[in-house]
């Protein structure tokens, strides 16, 4: 049984020997081949290889080629399921005061109901930012590029601009029957 599992880009150390595959194609199928006319190009060139020296090679720890180890895994195979693996980031944040989270230096705001609350944040590889409160998705907004942005939905802060502008619409006598 193989379980799918996201790791951080750029490192080698979280991914084992699939890492190792890459070393492995720039060593010897990029050095046999170094021109190509287009994609179809170099993927007849790759299919090529592969079915000729990549599949042919004796792995150590088998002592078979992928071509014999395929064969006998050929029948355990299982279909991909229907829907994507989720490689979105996965963070937990606590919505302030004001109703923001900040996420990478940039402040995101949050219904004004879950101020003080923590929230689960997923980013996605096309830098989108979904907020979940108890699994709902309550905010979504597009991650800014620049630190230190705001990014505001007013529907959000409604209710607590209503009660600023209550403060600020008294009368200044109000103010004066208090000296």
């Amino acid at each position: 049984n193989f379980l799918p599992r996201a790791c951080r880009p750029r490192r080698a150390r979280t991914k084992g020997k699939v890492e190792r595959m890459v070393k492995y194609l720039k060593e010897n199928f990029f050095v046999r081949y170094r021109r190509f006319d287009s994609f179809t190009h170099v993927n007849q060139q790759l299919e090529q290889w592969i079915a000729d020296v990549a599949d042919k090679r004796e792995l150590r720890q088998f002592k078979e080629t992928p071509e014999q180890r395929f064969a006998l895994e050929q029948e355990h195979l299982q279909p991909l399921p229907d829907t994507d693996f989720d490689t979105s980031y996965f963070d937990i944040r606590h919505v302030s005061r004001d109703s923001y989270i900040e996420v990478g230096g940039n402040r995101y705001s949050v219904p004004e109901a879950l101020c003080g609350q923590p929230v689960s944040i997923r980013i996605s590889l096309d830098d989108e930012l979904r907020i979940y409160s108890n699994e709902k998705l309550v905010a979504s907004h597009r991650l800014c590029s620049a630190s230190s942005g705001w990014q505001t939905v007013p529907e959000h802060h409604a209710p607590l601009w209503q009660q600023v502008s209550q403060v600020e619409h008294r009368p200044l006598s109000a103010y004066e029957e208090l000296l």
